[in-house]
């Protein structure tokens, strides 16, 4: 981020587990984009005469480029806020996370083409996972990015003559859980897959299985 995060408490006494939370939490925004250019995060008590009990407020803002702004905010009655207040950030936290997931999907439709010439060129990857049965696997390319792809995305029906160490061009996409290929083609002869089988030899990525 451009700007250093900046938390603020109001009406509720600061914690360093609360403030080590949702530096924690930024980190992982961070991870999902690196189009952050500050955040912000509010937690409070709120005032409210039509509720019973204490309501409490994690309100979360993040900027972005060209003075866009994304706003998540969760309020939720609590007893106990040394047990209660973190689900309510983290609840905040996930939303902020969807609203930067669909940013990202955005971005991802203004892809950056790499040129030959005039013509323009996918970039390059390797496979180094490969699922046979459920028919998927990822590609890591030159920047060390892991990049899911499905058997329906290789072209010429040639997901059964993909290897590890297969090298393919493709065309990122921004999916649901992530980076993922739209296409891919082999630009070489695939590698001779090791005695044992892949998918004995790897254990499938967080997040990802057949019914993605």
């Amino acid at each position: 981020m451009q700007v250093p995060l900046e938390i603020t408490y109001n009406h509720v006494s600061r914690s360093d587990w609360i403030d080590d939370y949702i530096k924690s939490r930024v980190d992982k925004l961070e991870h999902l984009s690196d189009n952050i250019v500050a955040c912000r995060v509010v937690v409070e008590q709120t005032q409210n005469p039509h509720r019973t009990g204490n309501p409490y407020r994690a309100h979360i803002e993040v900027s972005l480029p060209a003075k866009r702004e994304l706003v998540a905010d969760k309020t939720e009655t609590v007893t106990d806020p040394q047990v209660q207040l973190r689900p309510i950030i983290r609840h905040a936290f996930e939303a902020m996370e969807k609203q930067l997931k669909k940013e990202n999907g955005k971005r991802g439709g203004r892809k950056v083409k790499h040129y030959e010439g005039d013509e323009p060129v996918p970039p390059v990857a390797t496979v180094v996972r490969k699922f046979e049965e459920d028919g998927y696997g990822f590609l890591k390319n030159l920047s060390g990015e892991e990049i899911y792809f499905h058997r329906n995305a290789v072209l010429h029906n040639d997901f059964q003559r993909l290897t590890v160490g297969t090298q393919v061009r493709f065309e990122p996409e921004e999916g649901e859980k992530g980076p993922q290929a739209s296409t891919v083609q082999i630009i070489d002869k695939p590698g001779v897959a090791g005695a044992h089988d892949v998918e004995n030899d790897v254990s499938q990525a967080a997040g990802w299985g057949r019914n993605h």
